[in-house]
């Protein structure tokens, strides 16, 4: 059986990153609920796409920042920010991925993890 840390901000880390991707133009935000696959190693996925490795960088420093000044919460890990092709950031209930378009398509982990329930968000014009 699986352990979760059962962080009471899951769900706002969750919408921070959420609109933390829209504000900065990521595309094809979405979320992969977790929570009832007893395999899965958090809560939460969310993912989403840049275009350039700047644009992808620029994301996930903004994600850490509004997380931190809104939750206070400071990522448990962060990886990918060396090359920006596909930067995690783990939250333990939450972990977020920000892909380069063309790393996101060759990993596809929407696929790994079908049998979450995915939400998609509409971009913001």
């Amino acid at each position: 059986m699986r352990i979760r840390h059962q962080s009471d901000n899951a769900e706002n880390i969750l919408q921070i990153a959420v609109n933390t991707m829209q504000e900065g133009k990521g595309k094809d935000v979405i979320s992969l609920n977790l929570s009832k696959i007893m395999s899965a190693v958090t809560d939460y996925f969310v993912i989403c796409h840049g275009s350039s490795h700047t644009q992808v960088d620029a994301i996930a420093g903004k994600i850490v920042e509004n997380v931190k000044k809104e939750c206070g919460a400071i990522p448990y890990n962060k990886e990918g920010f060396e090359n920006s092709e596909w930067i995690l950031i783990d939250y333990v209930d939450v972990v977020i991925h920000v892909f380069l378009d063309t790393t996101r398509k060759f990993y596809h982990l929407e696929d790994l993890w079908a049998d979450a329930e995915l939400v998609s968000y509409t971009e913001e014009d």
